[in-house]
């Protein structure tokens, strides 16, 4: 069967990518063509009705505040953005079969036999403003008569966020699904109460496959050795981190070296914004004695390639997702909320069994496609 998926845009998030070329992979073994559906948009320009008042904004809280923004922050992108995503785009470009739409109207009703919504964070409402696009919840295809379903999508926090006409909405739209399921144990009962749909809970779908599988697209890479043995992937970088992983360093005798680079950071030197080559991520996976993380998706990789980690507790962005995880594998003590309060258990492997939550999430698949 011809499969279209929606999933979040793929830029520079490792694990973002991997989810989506892991469920590529698990869903083009069970013999379908999968296609991945991009929303490409072109953000050189804010719109002439608000530019000018948005850069004076920015201007007046640089002088008179001291702001760390560029004034200009969407030229800046639109210029940057092809040079800091060279090594993901081009991954991308090789290994994920894409579909760019500049709207989902586009996208026409005998275009796949099914639509799929997922893995990661795509049921996440705004942080600051409610969500006003509900595409990942398949709304522009209710009245199509093709299968509809959902793989491991989140919500990214245990907390439903929506207003009681956007839930009026999602409810809806769900309801024309064939089937949902959710990476989250949380998010089962976020649906049940408040949409009042059935889900079922499965692996994120970098989980589907084994480590061989990524050290595949390592070996046909030529990727040099790791600069050390403590690898440390971390997206919200404090000074009590570094001070944390230097202490850990000095402890255990090893050589840290980061696996990312300040992709996020618009401030920062361009050439510490280029994010590395993905085969070298996973190369350091591979190289590492010990993880020290605060993303999902390394705690994820550190279980399939089985290593010592830490997880950081990093309540920016959602801790029910890593509090799901480890109850998965019965290692809560894994996910760190005090650093000086770590379990001596985070510094042996895991060798978590994964094989009865793999077989239950490809069922799901095999029996809903």
């Amino acid at each position: 069967m011809k499969i279209g998926i929606i999933t979040l845009p793929l830029h520079t998030n490792y694990g973002g990518i991997l989810q989506a070329w892991a469920l590529q992979i698990v869903l083009e073994r069970m013999g379908h063509e999968v296609e991945y559906i991009e929303h490409k948009t072109n953000n050189r320009l804010l719109p002439i009705s608000v530019r000018y008042l948005v850069y004076v904004k920015r201007l007046m809280r640089k002088i008179f505040h001291g702001s760390r923004e560029r004034v200009f922050l969407e030229n800046y992108r639109y210029r940057t953005n092809p040079i800091v995503r060279q090594h993901t785009d081009k991954f991308i470009k090789k290994y994920i079969h894409l579909r760019y739409v500049r709207t989902f109207a586009e996208i026409q009703e005998n275009d796949y036999e099914i639509l799929v919504v997922g893995s990661d964070q795509v049921w996440r409402n705004g942080e600051k403003k409610e969500r006003t696009d509900f595409s990942v919840f398949l709304d522009f295809a209710e009245s199509w008569n093709i299968k509809k379903l959902s793989y491991a999508s989140s919500f990214g926090g245990d907390k439903w966020t929506y207003s009681s006409e956007s839930t009026a909405k999602i409810a809806n739209s769900l309801k024309t699904f064939n089937a949902v399921s959710v990476r989250e144990e949380s998010a089962v009962k976020m649906l049940k109460d408040n949409v009042r749909v059935e889900a079922w809970h499965v692996l994120d779908p970098t989980m589907l496959l084994s480590m061989d599988d990524y050290m595949d697209i390592v070996k046909q890479s030529n990727t040099p050795s790791s600069a050390g043995d403590l690898m440390c992937y971390i997206l919200d970088e404090k000074p009590e981190t570094t001070t944390f992983i230097n202490r850990i360093e000095s402890e255990k005798g090893y050589i840290s070296f980061r696996s990312n680079s300040k992709v996020e950071d618009i401030m920062a030197p361009l050439k510490d914004r280029i994010q590395p080559p993905l085969e070298q991520w996973l190369k350091g996976f591979e190289d590492a004695k010990l993880i020290i993380t605060d993303s999902f998706h390394a705690c994820v990789f550190s279980i399939l390639f089985n290593k010592p980690f830490i997880c950081l507790g990093n309540g920016k962005r959602g801790m029910s997702r890593f509090e799901s995880l480890f109850s998965l594998i019965d290692q809560q003590y894994r996910l760190v909320k005090d650093i000086d309060r770590v379990d001596e258990r985070c510094f042996c492997r895991p060798d978590a069994d994964l094989s009865t939550s793999r077989d239950n999430s490809l069922n799901y698949l095999k029996f809903n496609m």
